[in-house]
């Protein structure tokens, strides 16, 4: 009767640990994240709906706009 007991606490607990990568909204076609601050290996796109920074690592191009001729 413990160990059912046991189980189902582990259950419950587990079931409320958030996802890995929730912690931060995606930007940028998902490729960007919406920080406070960007980290060194980040540069700043433009801001997210709620105020923050749309963080994107600066390996990362925007794709030029069809009305561009080059």
């Amino acid at each position: 009767m413990t160990q059912l007991l046991l189980l189902i606490v582990a259950l419950l607990v587990l079931g409320h640990v958030p996802p890995g990568r929730s912690e931060f909204k995606r930007c940028w076609k998902g490729q960007g994240a919406c920080r406070t601050y960007c980290t060194r290996h980040e540069t700043y796109m433009h801001m997210c709906p709620d105020a923050s920074l749309c963080c994107v690592a600066y390996g990362i191009r925007p794709l030029p706009s069809k009305t561009e001729s080059v």
